[in-house]
Protein backbone atom coordinates (compact mmCIF):
# COMPACT_ATOMS: atom_id res chain seq x y z
CA UNK A 1 0.00 0.00 0.00
CA UNK A 2 2.85 2.34 0.99
CA UNK A 3 4.41 1.87 -2.39
CA UNK A 4 1.83 2.15 -4.29
CA UNK A 5 1.34 5.77 -2.67
CA UNK A 6 4.26 6.51 -3.26
CA UNK A 7 3.81 5.63 -7.02
CA UNK A 8 0.64 7.84 -7.21
CA UNK A 9 2.93 10.74 -6.01
CA UNK A 10 5.92 10.66 -8.03
CA UNK A 11 3.35 9.95 -10.89
CA UNK A 12 1.41 13.23 -10.15
CA UNK A 13 4.82 14.98 -9.54
CA UNK A 14 6.03 13.97 -12.90
CA UNK A 15 2.64 15.44 -14.26
CA UNK A 16 3.39 18.64 -12.49
CA UNK A 17 6.14 18.96 -13.60
CA UNK A 18 5.83 18.08 -17.18
CA UNK A 19 2.83 20.96 -17.31
CA UNK A 20 4.87 23.49 -16.17
CA UNK A 21 7.79 22.63 -18.71
CA UNK A 22 5.28 22.27 -21.30
CA UNK A 23 3.64 25.55 -20.33
CA UNK A 24 6.73 27.28 -20.66
CA UNK A 25 8.85 25.97 -23.64
CA UNK A 26 6.03 24.30 -25.71
CA UNK A 27 5.89 20.78 -26.78
CA UNK A 28 8.68 20.47 -29.10
CA UNK A 29 11.25 21.87 -27.23
CA UNK A 30 10.09 19.88 -23.84
CA UNK A 31 12.58 16.49 -24.07
CA UNK A 32 11.95 13.55 -21.70
CA UNK A 33 15.37 13.55 -20.44
CA UNK A 34 14.66 17.63 -19.07
CA UNK A 35 11.44 16.25 -17.66
CA UNK A 36 13.06 13.27 -16.02
CA UNK A 37 16.17 15.69 -14.40
CA UNK A 38 13.81 18.21 -13.19
CA UNK A 39 11.43 15.34 -11.18
CA UNK A 40 14.57 14.03 -9.89
CA UNK A 41 14.77 10.52 -11.18
CA UNK A 42 16.40 8.42 -14.77
CA UNK A 43 14.40 8.52 -17.38
CA UNK A 44 13.99 4.32 -17.09
CA UNK A 45 12.33 5.65 -14.09
CA UNK A 46 9.94 8.20 -16.37
CA UNK A 47 9.68 5.36 -19.15
CA UNK A 48 7.94 3.39 -16.70
CA UNK A 49 4.81 5.62 -15.93
CA UNK A 50 4.90 7.29 -19.45
CA UNK A 51 6.34 5.44 -22.18
CA UNK A 52 6.74 8.23 -24.32
CA UNK A 53 6.42 11.86 -24.17
CA UNK A 54 3.01 11.88 -26.53
CA UNK A 55 1.24 9.96 -23.43
CA UNK A 56 2.65 12.24 -20.78
CA UNK A 57 1.71 15.37 -23.20
CA UNK A 58 -1.82 13.92 -22.75
CA UNK A 59 -1.09 13.34 -19.18
CA UNK A 60 -0.80 17.11 -18.89
CA UNK A 61 -3.73 17.99 -20.97
CA UNK A 62 -6.16 15.91 -19.19
CA UNK A 63 -4.84 17.29 -16.28
CA UNK A 64 -5.32 21.00 -17.25
CA UNK A 65 -8.58 20.25 -18.23
CA UNK A 66 -9.91 18.56 -15.57
CA UNK A 67 -8.66 21.00 -13.07
CA UNK A 68 -11.00 23.98 -14.15
CA UNK A 69 -13.45 21.81 -16.19
CA UNK A 70 -15.95 21.24 -13.48
CA UNK A 71 -16.62 24.64 -11.80
CA UNK A 72 -16.82 26.30 -15.68
CA UNK A 73 -19.19 23.97 -16.43
CA UNK A 74 -21.33 24.26 -13.62
CA UNK A 75 -21.01 27.88 -13.83
CA UNK A 76 -21.81 27.90 -17.74
CA UNK A 77 -24.80 25.43 -17.33
CA UNK A 78 -26.48 27.08 -14.61
CA UNK A 79 -29.41 28.89 -16.42
CA UNK A 80 -30.96 29.47 -12.84
CA UNK A 81 -28.90 32.46 -12.58
CA UNK A 82 -29.06 35.49 -15.19
CA UNK A 83 -26.69 35.11 -18.15
CA UNK A 84 -24.87 38.63 -16.43
CA UNK A 85 -24.19 36.81 -13.24
CA UNK A 86 -22.66 33.33 -15.03
CA UNK A 87 -20.29 35.36 -17.23
CA UNK A 88 -19.06 37.63 -13.86
CA UNK A 89 -18.08 34.11 -11.97
CA UNK A 90 -16.84 32.57 -14.85
CA UNK A 91 -14.20 35.49 -15.64
CA UNK A 92 -13.50 35.46 -11.82
CA UNK A 93 -12.78 31.78 -11.60
CA UNK A 94 -10.53 32.02 -14.75
CA UNK A 95 -8.59 35.03 -13.00
CA UNK A 96 -8.88 33.80 -9.62
CA UNK A 97 -8.01 30.25 -10.03
CA UNK A 98 -7.22 28.96 -13.34
CA UNK A 99 -4.58 31.82 -15.18
CA UNK A 100 -3.46 32.86 -11.69
CA UNK A 101 -2.26 28.86 -11.08
CA UNK A 102 -0.82 28.90 -15.07
CA UNK A 103 -0.58 32.15 -16.12
CA UNK A 104 1.35 31.16 -19.24
CA UNK A 105 -1.41 28.65 -19.61
CA UNK A 106 -3.58 31.10 -22.64
CA UNK A 107 -0.11 31.43 -24.61
CA UNK A 108 1.06 27.82 -24.06
CA UNK A 109 -2.39 26.51 -25.83
CA UNK A 110 -2.34 29.61 -28.63
CA UNK A 111 1.48 28.25 -29.42
CA UNK A 112 -0.08 24.43 -29.55
CA UNK A 113 -2.81 25.23 -32.08
CA UNK A 114 -0.32 27.13 -34.07
CA UNK A 115 2.59 24.08 -33.71
CA UNK A 116 -0.46 21.00 -34.70
CA UNK A 117 -3.79 21.78 -34.04
CA UNK A 118 -4.72 18.71 -34.87
CA UNK A 119 -3.01 17.23 -32.71
CA UNK A 120 -4.23 19.58 -30.20
CA UNK A 121 -7.80 18.83 -31.27
CA UNK A 122 -7.22 15.02 -30.88
CA UNK A 123 -6.25 15.53 -27.25
CA UNK A 124 -9.31 17.71 -26.56
CA UNK A 125 -11.79 15.27 -28.49
CA UNK A 126 -10.03 12.28 -26.15
CA UNK A 127 -11.22 14.05 -23.05
CA UNK A 128 -14.51 14.94 -24.04
CA UNK A 129 -13.87 18.74 -24.34
CA UNK A 130 -15.71 19.22 -27.27
CA UNK A 131 -18.68 17.61 -26.26
CA UNK A 132 -18.65 20.17 -23.15
CA UNK A 133 -18.97 22.81 -25.78
CA UNK A 134 -21.45 21.60 -28.46
CA UNK A 135 -23.37 21.63 -24.57
CA UNK A 136 -22.29 25.03 -24.00
CA UNK A 137 -23.34 25.90 -27.43
CA UNK A 138 -26.92 23.98 -27.49
CA UNK A 139 -27.60 25.81 -24.10
CA UNK A 140 -26.86 29.56 -25.45
CA UNK A 141 -28.95 28.91 -28.63
CA UNK A 142 -31.94 27.81 -26.37
CA UNK A 143 -31.90 30.59 -24.77
CA UNK A 144 -31.74 32.89 -27.41
CA UNK A 145 -34.35 30.84 -29.29
CA UNK A 146 -36.80 31.87 -25.61
CA UNK A 147 -35.75 35.53 -26.34
CA UNK A 148 -33.57 35.45 -23.16
CA UNK A 149 -30.72 36.42 -24.91
CA UNK A 150 -30.06 37.99 -28.65
CA UNK A 151 -29.55 35.91 -31.40
CA UNK A 152 -25.70 35.80 -32.03
CA UNK A 153 -23.81 32.83 -33.87
CA UNK A 154 -21.99 30.64 -31.19
CA UNK A 155 -18.74 31.37 -32.76
CA UNK A 156 -19.15 35.25 -32.07
CA UNK A 157 -20.09 34.29 -28.62
CA UNK A 158 -16.93 32.22 -28.50
CA UNK A 159 -14.28 34.85 -29.97
CA UNK A 160 -15.56 37.47 -28.21
CA UNK A 161 -15.47 36.27 -24.37
CA UNK A 162 -12.17 34.49 -24.42
CA UNK A 163 -10.50 37.08 -26.88
CA UNK A 164 -11.13 39.85 -24.62
CA UNK A 165 -10.58 37.11 -21.54
CA UNK A 166 -6.97 35.66 -22.64
CA UNK A 167 -5.70 39.55 -24.02
CA UNK A 168 -3.92 40.42 -21.19
CA UNK A 169 -1.66 37.18 -20.52
CA UNK A 170 -1.15 36.69 -24.13
CA UNK A 171 0.04 40.44 -24.58
CA UNK A 172 1.69 40.31 -20.87
CA UNK A 173 5.08 41.07 -21.62
CA UNK A 174 3.99 43.79 -23.54
CA UNK A 175 1.86 45.29 -21.22
CA UNK A 176 4.39 44.97 -18.58
CA UNK A 177 7.04 46.85 -20.58
CA UNK A 178 3.76 49.46 -21.93
CA UNK A 179 0.78 49.57 -21.28
CA UNK A 180 1.16 49.38 -17.44
CA UNK A 181 0.67 52.70 -15.37
CA UNK A 182 2.90 53.57 -12.86
CA UNK A 183 2.54 51.43 -9.78
CA UNK A 184 0.51 49.40 -11.32
CA UNK A 185 0.60 45.64 -11.78
CA UNK A 186 -0.23 42.54 -13.51
CA UNK A 187 -3.09 42.17 -10.94
CA UNK A 188 -4.53 45.70 -10.93
CA UNK A 189 -4.53 45.73 -14.60
CA UNK A 190 -6.81 42.47 -14.27
CA UNK A 191 -8.72 43.92 -12.09
CA UNK A 192 -9.52 47.12 -14.28
CA UNK A 193 -10.28 44.59 -16.98
CA UNK A 194 -12.88 42.60 -15.97
CA UNK A 195 -15.43 45.02 -15.94
CA UNK A 196 -14.54 45.50 -19.66
CA UNK A 197 -15.01 41.62 -20.28
CA UNK A 198 -17.99 41.72 -18.97
CA UNK A 199 -19.57 44.83 -20.25
CA UNK A 200 -18.83 43.36 -23.95
CA UNK A 201 -20.46 39.97 -23.29
CA UNK A 202 -23.60 42.09 -22.33
CA UNK A 203 -23.92 44.28 -25.01
CA UNK A 204 -23.19 41.31 -27.09
CA UNK A 205 -25.93 39.01 -24.93
CA UNK A 206 -28.29 40.92 -23.72
CA UNK A 207 -31.38 41.94 -24.99
CA UNK A 208 -31.86 45.20 -22.76
CA UNK A 209 -28.14 46.23 -22.96
CA UNK A 210 -28.95 49.20 -25.22
CA UNK A 211 -32.15 50.40 -22.71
Amino acid sequence: MTEAIKGEDLEARIIETAKQMFIERGFTDTNMCDIAARVGINRPGLHYYFRTKDRLYQAVFSDIISSFLPQVKDIILDIDLPIMQRIERLVDAYYDHIFKENPLLPLFIIKEMDRDVDYLLDAVHQLGFDKFLSMVFDSLQAEMAAGKLKTVPPRMVFYTFYGALVMPFISRNLGMAILLEPGETFDDLLTRWKPYVIRQMQTLLCVDAEA
